[in-house]
């Protein structure tokens, strides 16, 4: 994967609200799948939504 796709997805997760700490644990292929997912999704609800896939994928608990 180019290195600076990975870059520009780190990028939009920190965005939307990714904890650094869980981050450094998202392999790079997820780290780009939920970046395009986010991109995807409507900007009032993106940080819900990034928070959603990090649930799924199990790199957070949910809080709720």
């Amino acid at each position: 994967m180019n290195d600076s796709v990975a870059v520009d997805a780190k990028r939009i997760l920190l965005r939307y609200g990714a904890p650094i700490a869980v981050l450094d644990e998202v392999t790079e292929a997820d780290r780009v799948e939920f970046a395009r997912e986010i991109a995807k999704t409507a900007l009032p609800e993106r940080e819900d939504r990034l928070r959603d896939l990090l649930v799924e994928k199990g790199y957070i608990e949910d809080e709720a």
